[in-house]
C-alpha cells in the first residue's frame, strides 16, 4: 500500500499475554469513551478505535505521518493505565496497512478468538465502533474500513458453518438437550451436587428457556446457596429419588464413590413421568449414573467422556470451516486493498479529465467562427465526436494511472 504507512493496529491478546497482564489494561465499558477520546488526542493520531474484551485490548489508529508508531501507542498504555513499558512490550504485536486490515477482518469474523467461531466478538467490535463514532474518534477512512469488517464477518457467518457446532462441555449438553426435547422452554432442571461445571451447564440451559431449577446436595447449605443463584427450589437429599421424576434434565456432579442412579431408577422415573423423556448429564468422576440407564426407552445418559467426544468432533468441524473462512478473509482483504488503491488514483484521474475537458471546450470555442452557423443536430454531432475522441485519447493514460497506483502500493 502507500509508502507512508498510516493504518496501524497495536495490541495484546490471549495468545501473547497471560490474564495478569491483560487485566491491568482492560477497559471497563463505562471508561471506553474516555479512553478512546484520550487516544485520539495523542500527537499524530487522526482517527482511532479501542477494542477491549476479556481476551484482548487493541488500538486501531489512522496516523498522520510515519512517526506515530508502537512507541507512541505504548506511551498511551503507560500513561492511561500506569503500567511500565517493560511489563507490556514483550506481549505487544503491531500490524500495519494490509496486515492491520487482515487482522481486523479476522477478529470481527471470530477467527482470532480463543474459541473460534464464537459470536460475541462481533458485537464487541460494534460496541467499540459505536462509542468511537459518538466521541468523534472515527470518521471517513476508519469508518469505511470498519463497516467493511462487519460485512466480511457477516459473509463468513453466511458462507461457512464456523459457528454452528458447540465446542464447550456445557454448550454441547444444551445442544443435546434441545435435540431431545425440541425446545427447552419451561423445562425443569435438577442439579444433583453443586459443582462449577453443573452450574455452568444450568446457566446455559436457562439461557435457552429452561425455567424451573431444583437443587439437591448432601450439604444443605451449599444446595441453598446454589438455589438462591437460580431462584430455584431446594430438595432434601434424602428425598432425591421421590422428587427426581419432576425433572426433565438431571445434571449430576457429586463426589459419591458409588453410582446414585441405576437402570431401575430410570424405569421408575419414566413410569412416574408417563414415559416423557428424561435427560441425564453426568459430569461426575467417578460417574453418578449407570450407563445401562440408556437401555431404558426414554432415558438419555451422557457422561463427561461422551460430551468431550462430541465437543472434539464439533471442534474438528469448526476447524475445517475456519479454513474456508480464512480464504474468504484473504479475498476480502485483496478487494479492500484494490478499492483503497483505486481511491488513491482518483484525484489525478479527475484532474486529467478536467484538464482534457477544458482543452476540448476551448478548441470548440476557437473553431466556432470557422464552423459558421450549425443546426442543433450538427452541434450535437460535434459534441459527441469530440467527447468520444477525448475519452479514447485519455483511456491509456487513465489505465496507466490506476495500474501505477496498484503497483506502487504493492511494492511497499
Amino acid at each position: 500500500m502507500s509508502q507512508n504507512s498510516r493504518l496501524v493496529l497495536v495490541g495484546i491478546n490471549h495468545t501473547t499475554a497471560p490474564i495478569e497482564v491483560r487485566e491491568r489494561i482492560a477497559i471497563p465499558a463505562g471508561r471506553l469513551a474516555d479512553a478512546t477520546r484520550t487516544l485520539v488526542h495523542q500527537p499524530g493520531i487522526r482517527e482511532g478505535l479501542i477494542l477491549s474484551t476479556c481476551n484482548r485490548v487493541e488500538l486501531l489508529i489512522l496516523q498522520e505521518e510515519e512517526t506515530v508508531a508502537q512507541s507512541n501507542l505504548l506511551r498511551f498504555f503507560q500513561e492511561y493505565f500506569s503500567v511500565t513499558a517493560a511489563s507490556l512490550t514483550p506481549h505487544l504485536y503491531e500490524y500495519r496497512e494490509r496486515e492491520a486490515v487482515r487482522h481486523l477482518f479476522r477478529v470481527a469474523s471470530s477467527l482470532d478468538s480463543m474459541v473460534v467461531g464464537e459470536p460475541q466478538i462481533l458485537g464487541q467490535v460494534k460496541e467499540s465502533y459505536t462509542i468511537a463514532r459518538e466521541v468523534g474518534a472515527v470518521s471517513s477512512s476508519l469508518d469505511s474500513l470498519i463497516q467493511r469488517a462487519f460485512t466480511v464477518a457477516k459473509k463468513v457467518r453466511s458462507e461457512t458453518q464456523i459457528g454452528s457446532s458447540s465446542v464447550s462441555i456445557a454448550s454441547v449438553a444444551v445442544d443435546l438437550a434441545r435435540k431431545i426435547f425440541g425446545t427447552l422452554q419451561g423445562k425443569t432442571v435438577l442439579l444433583v451436587g453443586a459443582g462449577k461445571m453443573s452450574e455452568l451447564a444450568a446457566r446455559h440451559l436457562i439461557q435457552q428457556g429452561a425455567s424451573n431449577i431444583l437443587v439437591t446436595n448432601r450439604t444443605l447449605e451449599r444446595a441453598e446457596r446454589m438455589a438462591t443463584q437460580f431462584a430455584g427450589q431446594v430438595i432434601p437429599f434424602d428425598a432425591l429419588y421421590d422428587q427426581a421424576a419432576r425433572a426433565d434434565i438431571v445434571i449430576t456432579s457429586t463426589g459419591a464413590p458409588q453410582k446414585l442412579f441405576g437402570r431401575s431408577h430410570g424405569q421408575h422415573f419414566l413410569q412416574s413421568r408417563r414415559n416423557r423423556p428424561m435427560f441425564f448429564i453426568d459430569i461426575a468422576v467417578p460417574r453418578d449414573v449407570d450407563p445401562r440407564m440408556n437401555e431404558v426407552e426414554g432415558c438419555f445418559v451422557y457422561d463427561i467422556d461422551d460430551l468431550q467426544q462430541v465437543a472434539a468432533a464439533n471442534l474438528a468441524d469448526r476447524s475445517r470451516e475456519a479454513a474456508a473462512a480464512e480464504t474468504i478473509v484473504t479475498r476480502e482483504v485483496d478487494k479492500y486493498e484494490q478499492r483503497v488503491q483505486s481511491r488513491g488514483a482518483v484525484p489525478a484521474i479527475v484532474a486529467l479529465q478536467q484538464s482534457a475537458e477544458a482543452i476540448r471546450e476551448a478548441e470548440l470555442a476557437r473553431s466556432a467562427k470557422r464552423l459558421g452557423s450549425l443546426t442543433p443536430e450538427q452541434r450535437d454531432a460535434i459534441e459527441t465526436l469530440t467527447r468520444s475522441l477525448t475519452a479514447k485519447l485519455l483511456h491509456p493514460q487513465l489505465t496507466a494511472l490506476r495500474e501505477a497506483a496498484r503497483s506502487k502500493d504493492s511494492e511497499s
